[in-house]
């Protein structure tokens, strides 16, 4: 019986005594495309933080090929919304900065070869020799996903990766990020604030409550078939009826408003003359 690659255990998180993550459990399978959605402030990046090993949580425990994560690896490639770049190298040089420190006993020529290997992935390689600076929003994110690409790492995590570009190149780069799942068959853990986005690329949706003390609810199998045109989904019932139902269960379930205390207020006593 096979396990799953990435697994979730009762996990929770606080920040200075604010509960943001509470009793999160997940299973994500080897090759699967998973997405989260959830309100913005919910704490998705808080658990996307979790897996990429930059925090720890206060409660339960993150497994990924049945070993506890302890910190940032290799294992584990992230694309984050701002990119991350370094301004003065170059793609190539961003690229290969990576790839360097992940395979050090490769030849250059290796390396070399490996990094224009994912530049051309990600369809940059007119633009090879430019630095950040010189790149649309949407071509830097093309770097992040290619450098997070060529450490060929167990799982890439997404953390709303599309969500700062406008809607002509989001929709370039959903393509994109389908078209390389569907060439290298790498597990993919994407958190979207777009059902939409989610039911174009993901195998599985699972919603995050509001906060506090968010949790992740029932997970909704995208049964839809591959590949997925977007001007046939736009069209088709399934995707109604899926995205309704994802939107009903945030807005009535997952939309949660924390209590407000009552506290009784004395009014200060007058004087009298």
């Amino acid at each position: 019986m096979s396990h799953p690659l990435l697994e979730l255990r009762g996990v929770g998180k606080s920040f200075a005594g604010v509960e943001v993550l509470r009793n999160v459990n997940l299973t994500i399978n080897r090759g699967e495309f998973v997405a989260m959605v959830g309100f913005s402030g919910a704490g998705k990046t808080t658990l996307m933080s979790l897996i990429a090993g930059l925090l720890s949580p206060d409660t339960g425990e993150i497994l990924l090929n049945g070993k506890p994560i302890t910190g940032p690896g290799p294992d584990r490639g992230v694309v984050f919304q701002n990119y991350s770049l370094l301004p003065w190298l170059t793609v190539t040089e961003n690229i290969a900065l990576a790839v360097d420190q992940i395979f050090p006993t490769w030849t250059r020529e290796q390396r070399a070869n490996h990094v224009a290997k994912f530049i051309a992935m990600v369809n940059l390689t007119p633009a090879a020799k430019k630095r950040p600076a010189q790149l649309s929003g949407g071509m830097r994110q093309r770097v992040a996903v290619a450098r997070a690409l060529a450490m060929d790492p167990e799982i890439l995590l997404l953390d709303e990766p599309l969500s700062a570009l406008d809607a002509l190149t989001r929709g370039t780069l959903q393509d994109e990020i389908e078209r390389i799942w569907e060439q290298d068959q790498k597990t993919v853990f994407l958190i979207t604030n777009d059902v939409d986005e989610a039911i174009l690329l993901a195998d599985r949706i699972v919603p995050l409550t509001d906060r506090p003390a968010a949790t992740l609810g029932p997970s909704f199998p995208v049964t839809i078939e591959r590949p997925r045109d977007r001007q046939r989904l736009n069209h088709d019932p399934r995707l109604k009826l899926l995205r309704r139902e994802i939107n009903d269960w945030l807005l009535t379930i997952g939309r949660r408003k924390p209590a407000v205390q009552q506290t009784e207020r004395r009014l200060p006593a007058l004087a009298v003359h």
